[in-house]
């Protein structure tokens, strides 16, 4: 289907502050993910693979990673004549008018204005997963509602936004609670709404004249009862990044093929930039089991149940298990690394042992030598 009466919107600053070990120097849409991508190719990727045709990415500070990423969208058939990805950065020179969505979404009323699209889908970029926006759309169209709420059921994310929601008949919702510390099942929000432009323009208007900046307190839960408010359930596989943990869940994951499956479908690709590499090396001595292993990457030790991304090299002796590598690491001889996330550029010396849990792996920042 082709959504022409549809425009995306992503915040890729959006929670930040769930990963501020990773967003330093860039936004979370730019953080890397499974080997390959960023966070915001997933998002950004089903808006594309569902027609939408004109997408706004709403950035706030650190951008300057994602543009080089993104950069004029080629590589999601978005560098256009006609529509085509735009890059909307703040019009303040103060963080603390982009603190919440409201803030940010008054500050492109231009952008609004100039388009011609009669409905908004909004976007966070801190959810992996591979889902039909086509059909949310439509659930969206069909109910009638004023905004709809994309949900899935399961124990909450902890964290500051967490959006819990309670539905009636028809899946209309009838109450909402946030930032709860809920430990049960439940259904919970995952940062995705689908409304009419000129219902947003307005709702932006109204709480901005009344100094409010959260969209989910002061638009969505101060109106669940008078406004129509709609929950579209997610049936995909989705993963929520609401801690370092979580992220390094969310990259784990993907060693088993089920998920895969459900996350890299052939009939709705997950878009990146292309960046043409050698193959992986392996090497003579090397050990390699259950592990994604981008190419460019140069093995010649042992990796286990492990993400590797590209130009990382592992050297001979050296002993990799569970653990997420960013980029241009470099693993010296006779290291020995298990549940360990390193960001791009850090170097290992010979020898070295770093050891963590799943529930709370170790961290190291970005060019660091250890």
């Amino acid at each position: 289907m082709r959504n022409n009466n549809v425009m995306g919107l992503l915040f890729s600053n959006m929670h930040d502050e769930v990963l501020r070990d990773l967003t330093d120097l860039r936004a979370l849409g730019s953080v890397p993910f499974g080997g390959r991508y960023r966070l915001i190719d997933f998002p950004l990727s089903n808006m594309v693979n569902a027609g939408i045709s004109k997408v706004g990415v709403i950035t706030k500070s650190n951008y300057q990673s994602l543009m080089d990423h993104l950069g004029s969208g080629k590589s999601w058939d978005l560098s256009r004549k006609n529509e085509g990805l735009f890059f909307l950065p703040p019009y303040g020179s103060s963080d603390a008018m982009y603190n919440g969505r409201i803030a940010s979404l008054n500050g492109i009323m231009p952008f609004f204005r100039n388009s011609k699209e009669e409905y908004v889908v909004l976007s966070d970029c801190h959810v992996v997963g591979n889902i039909d926006y086509d059909r949310l759309v439509e659930e969206h169209i069909a109910s009638g509602a004023d905004v709809t709420v994309a949900c899935k059921t399961g124990i909450p994310p902890a964290h500051l936004d967490n959006l819990l929601v309670w539905t009636g008949e028809g899946g209309r919702i009838t109450d909402m609670a946030i930032n709860s510390a809920w430990e049960k099942e439940c259904c919970y929000g995952i940062g995705l709404y689908v409304m009419r432009k000129d219902y947003l323009v307005q709702s932006v208007r109204a709480a901005v004249s009344r100094n409010q900046s959260s969209f989910e307190w002061d638009i969505l839960q101060r109106h669940v009862a008078d406004h129509h408010l709609h929950c579209y359930f997610v049936p995909e596989y989705v993963s929520v990044i609401s801690s370092m943990n979580s992220y390094f869940q969310a990259n784990i994951a993907l060693l088993d093929p089920v998920i895969r499956r459900e996350l890299f479908l052939n009939s709705r690709p997950i878009y990146t930039k292309v960046r043409d590499c050698a193959p992986a090396l392996y090497g003579l001595h090397a050990e390699v089991s259950n592990s994604l292993i981008a190419d460019g990457a140069n093995i010649q030790g042992t990796v286990r149940n492990s993400i590797i991304f590209r130009d990382v090299k592992v050297d001979r002796d050296a002993v990799v298990e569970n653990c997420v590598l960013m980029q241009g690491t470099l693993i010296n001889e006779k290291s020995s690394l298990n549940c360990v996330v390193t960001d791009k550029n850090v170097v290992i010396k010979d020898g070295r042992t770093l050891h963590g849990f799943d529930s709370y792996p170790v961290f190291v920042s970005k060019g660091t030598v250890v």
